[in-house]
């Protein structure tokens, strides 16, 4: 047995973690993940608000909060620094204007995404952040799941060479969520957008994508929409070249077939091979993510590193973690807005090729 050299898989964690945090909206994924990771982690969590009081009441009582009927009181009494907001991303930018107003406390905020409903509007939110002197984080949670984290050791470690090909194939029936409906949105700012940052992530601004969608048809029975199942191919200057299929439908599994689901990822390099799966299909039950890896420099074995963390909920403490230590050290965060505007852009360009056929520069996109 070869020895597995140890890999950078959890996220860096602020020296102090006491910053009062105020959650903005109490559904499941504040509920269920972002709370339940920052305890675990040592956060700060104190008050919590929604467009529901008594949603956000029974979510306070549940994690010891203080839960108050709008987020405009909780920021008046003054006892938040951080603010998580989890609101639908047609309603962000209100919410994201009305806490810039309260600058004199509101030291950080973590915004979901998509970051807006399209660049431009991504764009306003951190130029209003940027003129409050509030610094702005985005919650692109994918970039924390474990495996992708040991992806990108090996990647900066160069365990796996100059990478090649890259792919991610998710084959997985997401839960919908009523906005969606008034958005037209199915897969591409909600799914793929988890897997176009990843790989700015691991591989930084391809020069260009194309991609093609076609509507899914179990979801196009309940509205109208373009982007179901999504097939895009980014093409980088040093010749990678990654690609996405990101199938809801999977088949007719809920009509009575059987399931075959699962989201796996690859990467080809010019000294190894990384290959993994992603646990999040899985949830509830808590299945983490694998990282499997063979190189030259260890040659004859397959490396199989684990872990005991999953990305639903873990890997919501690292999005926080960034954002408390960009704080901390009074710097960028990891995911910061400004960054985050080329996956926002991205995303436009997936669109922009679908809709047109043809292959988009991420700069033609940057320049509108």
């Amino acid at each position: 047995m070869t020895e597995l050299l140890p890999l950078d898989y959890l996220p860096k964690l602020p020296k102090h973690r006491d910053a009062p945090i105020g959650c903005i909206g109490s559904g499941f994924i504040m509920a269920d993940c972002h709370l339940v990771a920052y305890r675990k982690s040592g956060f700060n969590p104190v008050a919590i608000a929604s467009r529901t009081p008594a949603h956000a009441q029974r979510v306070a009582e549940r994690h010891s909060l203080a839960a108050y009927d709008t987020y405009q009181e909780m920021l008046a009494s003054g006892k938040v620094e951080v603010v998580d907001v989890a609101v639908p991303p047609d309603t962000q930018i209100d919410v994201i204007r009305n806490v810039c107003k309260f600058k004199k406390q509101v030291r950080g905020i973590l915004a979901q995404k998509p970051l807006g409903g399209n660049l431009a509007e991504a764009r306003e939110i951190v130029q209003i952040c940027k003129r409050a002197g509030i610094t702005l984080a985005v919650n692109q949670n994918m970039r924390y799941d474990q495996s992708i984290r040991g992806l990108k050791s090996l990647l900066d470690r160069g365990a796996l060479g100059e990478p090649v090909l890259a792919t991610i194939d998710m084959r997985a029936i997401p839960h919908w969520m009523p906005w969606q409906q008034r958005q037209g949105w199915v897969t591409l700012r909600i799914m793929s957008i988890h897997h176009l940052d990843t790989f700015r992530l691991l591989f930084g601004d391809p020069v260009r994508v194309f991609c093609s969608t076609r509507p899914d048809p179990r979801t196009a029975k309940k509205f109208a929409h373009t982007d179901g199942i999504c097939l895009y191919i980014l093409e980088y200057a040093n010749g990678l070249r990654a690609m996405g299929c990101d199938d809801v439908w999977t088949g007719p599994a809920l009509e009575g077939a059987e399931k075959d689901i699962s989201i796996r990822w690859r990467v080809e390099g010019t000294q190894g091979l990384a290959r993994g799966t992603i646990g999040w299909p899985d949830y509830p039950h808590p299945t983490p993510s694998t990282l499997d890896y063979t190189t030259t420099q260890q040659p004859g074995y397959w490396l199989q590193p684990r872990w005991k963390e999953v990305w639903f909920p873990d890997a919501f403490a690292g999005t926080m973690a960034q954002l408390l230590c960009a704080l901390e050290d009074k710097a960028e965060p990891e995911i910061s807005g400004a960054d985050n505007l080329k996956t926002m852009a991205l995303v436009d360009a997936c669109y922009l090729s679908a809709a047109e056929h043809r292959a988009v520069t991420l700069k033609e996109v940057m320049k509108r």
